[in-house]
């Protein structure tokens, strides 16, 4: 006998795909194809399971992005504001300002600049940190000594 899946499980392949690729123009019949469930159904039960409607979430991950993208990064507004996937800058300024309480501007402002933090790669990290006299080599030369 075949058990039913939950329809929670249903709606994590929705929220999974809003996390994934929330870029994308995505919409409510999207994401309830996803689902595999009606649009009513899937916003009904979205909201239900996840304490916002499935266009809060989608605009949260896209405000949680730019936000990270104003802290580490020199672009301006304009290029965040279309990288996350939204298309008005008017409309991304006052959602953001809603979210985090101030504007873009003034949250960039109130961390370092970008520029001014080197980053260095992993690699380079992990090599820098290794000790000098590991047993894991990789380079096969000589030993140490």
């Amino acid at each position: 006998m075949i058990t039913p899946v939950p329809a929670a499980r249903h709606l994590l392949r929705a929220k999974d795909l809003i996390d994934a690729r929330y870029r994308e123009p995505l919409d409510v019949p999207t994401l309830a194809r996803a689902a595999r469930l009606s649009t009513a159904h899937f916003s009904r039960e979205f909201r239900r399971s996840f304490g916002e409607t499935p266009h809060q979430y989608l605009l949260t991950r896209r405000l949680e992005r730019a936000a990270a993208l104003l802290r580490n990064t020199d672009r301006s507004v304009a290029d965040i504001c279309l990288t996350v996937g939204l298309r008005s800058v008017g409309s991304f300024t006052t959602s953001f300002g809603r979210a985090f309480g101030m504007s873009p501007t003034s949250y960039r402002a109130s961390y370092p600049p970008a520029s001014a933090r080197v980053r260095i790669p992993t690699c380079i990290l992990q090599a820098h940190a290794r000790p000098p006299y590991s047993s894991f080599r990789e380079d096969n030369g000589a030993r140490r000594g």
